[in-house]
């Protein structure tokens, strides 16, 4: 079996993988890409590459993990090495004006968005749309940088102000508000082109900020739930943000396969919103998606696993799983 090497720059989000490899006894190499030297001249080791580096690394001093992966990928790749989630899938990661215009490009219902590159030039584009609208960064997670406008001299105000995130890469969207018609939005998880399970999470307690992980849950502070940006309801020890969505079933599913086999998207979670005029809005797509462990606990297919046993057929197409 060849090695698998599990590529990140956050340990706290990878102890489910961790578990998940132990489970179906699997052994993962895991390769930190915080800080280190790669040697160009030299040979990449045999083995499957998973990589989930995300674009928030830098909001945990991780910044230079991104090129750094950028680096090791087209390395492997040129290389003749297998990736999965590869060179391609980290530019998808790092932008979500790639993201939007690919999804436009399959055919699938994206938000009105407007690319801002330069502080000063937010106004300008925010200056078609109707209030209430947004703005996100485009390169982010967590919610970062996602702040909801009544008006435009709202946005004025603040984009004029000391309190002004500026985004990572220097894009800001602009992007229609779109009003849910309840309060939730869903998740899709994918691991090789099958479905393992759709999730509904919470945005009145939420808000923006819907990353499923533990460990984004908490503020490590105070050890108290965290309460995001564009929240309504603030959350509570205990309380649940994320559910599975039972006998989800949608031509969604189809088209986001379809989507991920197009862009060479191994594993991800792609998310959507339904408006109260009927519309199936898909707004974000995850690479380096994390899962909820009352989720897991009650879903029928753990996803965790179920992409141990990917990984694992492509190191050895001859293996057999574990038993669950």
């Amino acid at each position: 079996m060849k090695t698998i090497y599990a590529l990140h720059e956050n340990p706290d989000w990878f102890p489910p993988f961790a578990r998940a490899f132990e489970q179906e006894g699997v052994e993962v190499v895991e390769w930190v890409l915080t800080d280190g030297v790669l040697d160009l001249d030299g040979v990449p080791p045999e083995g499957i590459f998973w990589s989930r580096i995300s674009a928030s690394a830098h909001t945990r001093g991780h910044g230079l993990s991104k090129d750094y992966a950028r680096a090791v990928l087209s390395w492997l790749e040129a290389s003749g090495r297998r990736t999965v989630n590869g060179r391609r899938v980290l530019e998808l990661e790092m932008s979500k004006v790639d993201q939007l215009t690919a999804l436009r490009a399959a055919g699938i219902d994206t938000p009105r968005t407007v690319a801002a590159i330069g502080r000063q030039r937010i106004v300008e584009a925010a200056a078609t749309f109707e209030a209430p609208f947004i703005l996100k960064h485009n390169q982010g997670g967590k919610g970062l940088g996602v702040r909801k406008f009544d008006s435009h001299a709202e946005l004025a105000d603040y984009v004029a102000s000391p309190d002004f995130e500026d985004p990572q890469d220097g894009i800001t969207l602009v992007q229609e508000f779109l009003q849910a018609a309840g309060p939730f939005i869903t998740r899709v998880e994918l691991v090789g082109g099958r479905f393992i399970y759709a999730i509904k999470a919470d945005t009145a307690r939420g808000g923006f900020q819907l990353c499923p992980a533990d460990a984004c849950a908490i503020d490590p502070v105070t050890g108290r739930p965290v309460m995001p940006p564009g929240a309504t309801i603030a959350p509570e020890p205990g309380q649940q943000l994320f559910s599975r969505r039972e006998g989800f079933d949608s031509p969604i599913i189809a088209a986001y396969s379809d989507f991920a086999r197009r862009n060479h998207l191994e594993v991800c979670g792609i998310e959507f919103i339904e408006t109260v005029d009927g519309r199936v809005v898909t707004y974000d797509v995850n690479t380096n998606t994390n899962y909820n462990a009352v989720v897991e606990a009650g879903a029928p297919l753990s996803a965790p696993r179920e992409l141990v046993r990917y990984l694992a057929r492509l190191a050895d197409p001859d293996r057999q799983p574990a038993p669950a």
